[in-house]
């Protein structure tokens, strides 16, 4: 059996088409999988666990967790989008909460999993703010505001984010090669899977004289896809 690989889904009540093909994905080729990890961005915000009872919310757990009952081990990585879903909701959807970076032996391979954006080193801008939301004190000033506010204070942050990625350039919001590099040899590991960058790929490397390879998650705004991986190694399926 094969090992499935998702992220940067960005789910949200909007977005109806994906919404239901990421259903018949779980209903469906994600049966096949022995494991399923979900390496951040599943939704497109989340203000927090005291929002788990939205309709789509709950409709989104309860398929997850319809596929954990079918024997699938569910794991869940937090990107820059969803960092905030805690273990009350985890656990509604029976997933298992991961850091980031998570090191698995995955078929023999040792391969480390990530959301990717930490990776993104040029984008100090990005970094610096990343840094700052992810410290419990912010988090703990932020979550007791009301839900509201919360989903008010996201909402702007977004129309900020999407004026300042229009003035940076693809290669600031990419993966910085050196951090790469660094990030295989301090894991000491041959395999890296990640998501954030939408630049969906296989890329071949050396390091440390071991020959490696990086894969990165598609995101699912025009249509889904996953990568499957077994003792043969990765592929990338792009979902009909």
């Amino acid at each position: 059996m094969s090992t499935f690989f998702i992220s940067d889904l960005h789910l949200c009540p909007s977005r109806p088409e994906i919404n239901a093909q990421f259903f018949r994905f779980l209903a469906g080729p994600a049966r096949a999988a022995q494991a399923l990890y979900i390496l951040g961005d599943l939704f497109e915000y989340w203000a927090g666990d005291d929002d788990a009872d939205d309709p789509f919310n709950q409709a989104v757990a309860q398929g997850l967790h319809q596929l954990a009952d079918s024997g699938v081990a569910m794991h869940f990585m937090a990107g820059n989008r969803d960092f905030l879903l805690g273990d009350r909701y985890a656990r509604r959807a029976g997933l298992h909460l991961l850091n980031d970076p998570a090191l698995i032996d995955l078929e023999g391979t040792p391969t480390l999993l990530m959301h990717g954006d930490t990776l993104c080193t040029d984008d100090v801008s990005y970094q610096r703010f990343r840094e700052q939301v992810r410290t419990p004190a912010w988090q703990q000033d932020f979550l007791a505001l009301p839900l509201a506010a919360r989903k008010a204070q996201i909402e702007d942050l977004r129309r900020k984010s999407e004026i300042e990625k229009s003035a940076k350039t693809m290669e600031i919001m990419d993966v910085n090669q050196h951090a790469v590099v660094a990030t295989l040899s301090a894991h000491a590991c041959t395999r890296l899977i990640h998501g954030h960058t939408h630049r969906p790929g296989q890329h071949l490397l050396e390091v440390d004289g071991r020959r490696c390879e990086r894969w990165v998650l598609a995101d699912w705004y025009t249509s889904g896809s996953y990568i499957a991986c077994d003792a043969n190694g990765c592929r990338a399926v792009t979902l009909g």
